[in-house]
């Protein structure tokens, strides 16, 4: 099944609705991309959750070890890891019914997209969250 991503309107819905984007993968790097883009959508108002069993802490922000261990709905699961995580990551995201899993940029998995897209889940890949919400934000 060839991967499509929702339109661009379709994502500028998803990013005026979500308030929550767990973040897989995020480094408290500053030299990261993952901490750069996720800094970007904190100062654009959305409540991070750091997502990485490496980390204590991204920003002062408590980080979590899995999926599983955030308490509450979470509208975006975005993902900073490499394709062949995408599958483990797509599995433990059924698991807590988040809304949207978003693949960063030059991350793609066609099982793990396959799997979501069979479930009923919207799915973003090859995609920067930040770039979108940049295109798509209104005034």
């Amino acid at each position: 099944m060839p991967i499509t991503n929702p339109s661009r309107e379709e994502i500028a819905q998803i990013l005026q609705k979500a308030k929550r984007i767990a973040v897989v993968g995020l480094s408290n790097n500053p030299e990261r991309t993952s901490y750069m883009v996720t800094k970007a959508m904190k100062d654009a108002g959305y409540e991070i959750i750091p997502v990485n069993p490496t980390i204590d802490e991204w920003e002062g922000i408590k980080a979590v070890k899995t999926l599983k261990d955030i308490d509450g709905h979470v509208d975006i699961v975005n993902v900073f890891r490499r394709p062949e995580h995408l599958p483990e990551i797509a599995r433990e995201f059924a698991q807590i019914d988040a809304d949207v899993f978003w693949a960063q940029l030059g991350v793609v998995n066609e099982e793990a997209y396959e799997f979501l897209k069979e479930k009923g889940y919207t799915v973003v890949m090859d995609r920067c969250i930040k770039v979108e919400h940049a295109l798509t934000k209104k005034g």
